[in-house]
């Protein structure tokens, strides 16, 4: 389909170690995405989940395989233009705390990637869409905007790197465990303001290990485990039917679980 953001085809990333084995972290995943489409990549600790997120941009090689961004084979661009491509990606690391430069607020945090990409709007209309962006996600006043990174919270980290990752209108978004340090509220709202980026025709990854705010934040669900695929399909399928043993464990560890209504 011409109109796939991102298409992945059997994609196999391995690292090496000067001494231990060869260490396979994603093993033969395929996955595309059109414009709007939300799916979550759900896995415990180690089973590769990160490591697909940064091989789809391009910020590890894979050992077999290809992915697409855009229609454009990652592997035969050059930096300029992978740089370009890049710039049209939204991207949220699982660390908040390493993610913005400590020693710019929080409003100058989310105006960087507009300042570096030279978006000719000028100054005062980056500065009033960063604030816009924050204040969706609940930050607002200027103590918070004016607060360098180094004082605020990991939850408030996580909703400024988010808004950081959406100031240039991405086409796909690539979130890595995004509200990790929310608390219930927050983690609502930061859902919220995803769903409607996706709406709006922003795709969007979203990697977690809560299968519970799989199904809320996103209509796809992908299992992984030890880098391989258990089984993927429809949130209401998987959280409702599920059939690989992986998955109904997982599922059995939720508290309360009921079933996803759609």
């Amino acid at each position: 389909m011409d109109n796939k953001i991102i298409e992945a085809v059997q994609l196999t990333v391995s690292f090496r170690s000067k001494k231990g084995p060869v260490h396979k972290a994603v093993r033969n995943i395929s996955l595309s995405l059109a414009p709007g489409e939300r799916l979550a990549v759900v896995g415990g600790s180690g089973s590769g989940k990160t490591t697909l997120l940064r091989a789809l941009v391009g910020l590890v090689r894979p050992e077999e395989g290809s992915v697409a961004l855009f229609g454009r084979d990652l592997s035969l661009l050059g930096a300029d233009e992978l740089a370009k491509a890049r710039q049209k990606c939204g991207y949220v690391q699982q660390d908040p705390y390493g993610a913005i430069p400590p020693g710019l607020s929080a409003l100058d945090a989310v105006c960087e990637p507009a300042v570096i990409a030279g978006l000719d709007i000028g100054k005062n209309k980056i500065r009033e869409r960063a604030e816009a962006l924050l204040a969706e996600l609940g930050l607002r006043g200027d103590r918070i905007l004016k607060s360098r990174a180094v004082s605020l919270s990991g939850g408030q980290r996580q909703r400024v790197q988010i808004a950081r990752a959406l100031m240039l209108s991405p086409k796909i978004l690539l979130c890595d465990e995004p509200t990790s340090m929310q608390d219930a509220s927050t983690r609502g709202e930061v859902v919220d303001v995803l769903e409607k980026y996706a709406t709006s025709g922003t795709a969007m990854i979203f990697v977690t290990h809560d299968l519970l705010l799989a199904g809320n934040a996103a209509e796809r669900i992908m299992v992984m485990k030890e880098g391989r695929l258990c089984e993927e399909g429809s949130s209401e399928q998987i959280l409702n039917f599920p059939e690989d043993p992986y998955t109904v464990k997982l599922i059995s560890s939720i508290p309360s679980f009921e079933k996803l209504a759609r």
